[in-house]
C-alpha cells in the first residue's frame, strides 16, 4: 500500500515552512564534529530534528505549488511524496523524556580548547547574491499554533554547541541518537534517486506540453530545489557519519569532510573514471589523453564525494566533445589538461579541452537542465535507482549545472570560456577559507 500524506500532517507542512532554514558553514561542521560524544550528537539530533523538516517543508510546499501543471506529473508528485513523508517520520519520532538536571547540563556549552563556548560564525556565502536560492514562496504560518513555534524556534538556532562531556549520559540519549540515525538512514536511502525522478518529471512535463526548453522559472526552481537538496544530503550524510565513526576513524576526516582533501589524488581518479566511462560509451580502444598539472602535496578542507562529482562531469563533457568534434575513428585525440592552482583565498581547477567549443549563443543553454531535444532524451528507467547521479556518457543535460550548484553550496563557483571552433575551458573555483554559509533556499 502506498503511503499517502493526512490532511493534518499537511497543517504542520505548512506551519513549518513559514520558517526560516539555519545556513551552516564548512568550519563549523568540522569543528563542531571533532569529539562528537553522546550529549553533543544529542545537541546536533535537536538541531537536525528542527532544520531537516523545516528545510523538507519548504520543498514540500514549492513542489505542490508549480506552475504551469508542473505539479501534477507523476514523477514530481512522487518526490513531493518522499519529502513529505520524511518530514512526518523526523517530526513524530519520540524524543526523550528527560531529567532537569541533564537537561540544564545540555544546555551549558563547553569551551573548546580555551576558544569560548561558540563556534566561529558563518559568514555570508560569496558566490551567490542574497536571496538567489530562496524559494518564492514565503508563507507566515496560518495562525494556529504560532506562538509555540516562535517558542521552539528561535531566531538563531545553533547547529554547534559542544556539551560539557564529562561523566555519563542516561542511556535514552544514546538510545535516541541510535534511533535518530536510523531514522536518517532511511531517509538518505528513500532520497537517493530524487534527480533521476525530478529529472523523469520534466521529461514528462516536456512531453506533455510539447517543449523542447524549459523556460526561466523551472530553471530557477530546479536550480533551487537541487541546491537545497544538496544541503540536505550534507547534514543528514555529516550526521550520519559523526554517528558511525567512532568505530573506524581516519583522523583526517570529520564526517564525511576531509580535512586534507588531496586534490592530485581525487583528480587523478576522476580522470580514470572520466577515460573508462568514455571508452564504454563510444567502443573505444583507448578514450583521449587527460594530462594534470597538481602539486601532490596540495590539499586543502572540502567534502572529497563534492569534488569528485564536479570532476568526472566537467571531464566526462569534455571527452565526448573531444570524441565527437574529432571523430570516433581517430588515431590520436588532442590532449585534454587539468591544472590546478593554489591561491590565498581559491584553489582553481582549470579544464582545457580541444572538442570544438560552443557558439557563444549556446552558452547559456549549457546551464540549464535537460538541455537535450525531447526525441533524443534517454527514457529514464523507472527503477533507475543510482545511488548518486552517475548518469551515461550522453547524460541528461545535468552535469554542469549540478556541478556549479556544488561548487557554489560551499562558495566557490564553476565558469565555462569557449573558443568555437576550438576548445573550451571550464574554470572550477573551490573556496578554500571555508566559513561561507550555505545558500539557503
Amino acid at each position: 500500500m502506498s503511503w499517502k500524506a493526512s490532511e493534518r500532517l499537511m497543517d504542520t507542512i505548512r506551519h513549518y515552512a513559514s520558517f526560516p532554514a539555519t545556513g551552516v558553514s564548512l568550519r563549523q561542521m568540522v569543528q563542531f564534529g571533532e569529539k562528537p560524544s553522546t550529549g553533543t550528537l544529542f545537541r546536533a539530533s535537536q538541531f537536525l530534528a528542527e532544520e531537516l523538516p523545516i528545510r523538507l517543508a519548504h520543498r514540500v510546499q514549492e513542489l505542490q505549488t508549480l506552475p504551469d501543471g508542473l505539479n501534477e506529473m507523476p514523477s514530481v508528485k512522487k518526490v513531493a511524496d518522499w519529502y513529505a513523508q520524511s518530514f512526518e517520520e523526523i517530526t513524530t519520532l519520540p524524543r526523550p523524556q528527560l531529567p532537569k538536571d541533564v537537561r540544564t547540563r545540555l544546555m551549558k556549552s563547553t569551551r573548546i580548547a580555551g576558544k569560548g563556548a561558540l563556534l566561529s560564525e558563518a559568514t555570508p556565502n560569496p558566490s551567490i547574491d542574497e536571496g538567489q536560492y530562496r524559494s518564492s514562496w514565503t508563507g507566515n504560518g496560518n495562525g494556529n499554533g504560532n506562538g509555540v513555534a516562535k517558542a521552539r524556534f528561535p531566531a538563531a538556532r545553533r547547529y554547534f554547541a559542544m556539551v560539557d562531556d564529562v561523566g555519563d549520559w542516561p542511556p535514552e540519549l544514546q538510545l535516541y541518537n541510535m534511533r535518530f540515525g536510523q531514522t536518517l538512514h532511511r531517509i538518505k536511502r528513500r532520497h537517493d534517486s530524487v534527480v533521476t525522478t525530478m529529472a523523469q518529471g520534466i521529461l514528462e512535463y516536456k512531453r506533455k506540453r510539447q517543449r523542447m526548453q524549459i523556460d526561466h522559472n523551472i530553471q530557477s526552481f530546479l536550480d533551487r530545489f537541487y541546491m537545497s537538496r544538496i544541503g540536505i544530503r550534507m547534514l543528514i550524510g555529516q550526521h550520519i557519519a559523526l554517528t558511525d565513526q567512532g568505530h573506524f576513524r581516519d583522523p583526517s576526516y570529520v564526517g564525511i569532510i576531509c580535512t586534507k582533501t588531496y586534490v592530485k589524488d581525487l583528480a587523478q581518479e576522476a580522470i580514470e573514471n572520466a577515460r573508462f566511462v568514455c571508452e564504454d560509451h563510444y567502443g573505444l580502444f583507448e578514450a583521449p589523453k587527460i594530462q594534470l598539472v597538481c602539486d601532490p602535496k596540495l590539499n586543502f578542507m572540502y567534502v572529497p564525494g563534492h569534488l569528485s562529482h564536479m570532476l568526472f562531469e566537467t571531464l566526462k563533457n569534455s571527452l565526448r566533445a573531444v570524441v565527437e568534434t574529432h571523430g570516433q575513428d581517430k588515431q590520436e585525440f588532442p590532449v585534454t589538461k587539468v591544472i590546478v592552482a593554489e591561491g590565498k583565498e581559491d584553489i582553481t581547477i582549470k579544464i582545457s579541452d580541444e572538442g570544438g567549443g560552443i557558439p557563444r549563443s549556446a552558452i547559456p543553454l549549457v546551464w540549464t537542465y535537460m538541455y537535450t531535444t525531447v526525441d533524443r532524451t534517454p527514457n529514464l528507467d523507472p527503477d533507475f535507482d543510482k545511488s548518486d547521479f552517475k548518469a551515461p556518457m550522453a547524460g541528461f543535460g545535468y552535469g554542469l549545472p549540478i556541478s556549479r550548484l556544488y561548487a557554489r553550496y560551499f562558495g566557490g563557483d564553476l565558469k565555462l570560456i569557449s573558443m568555437e571552433g576550438y576548445g573550451t575551458d571550464v574554470y572550477m573555483h573551490l573556496n578554500r577559507l571555508s566559513s561561507s554559509s550555505e545558500p539557503l533556499q
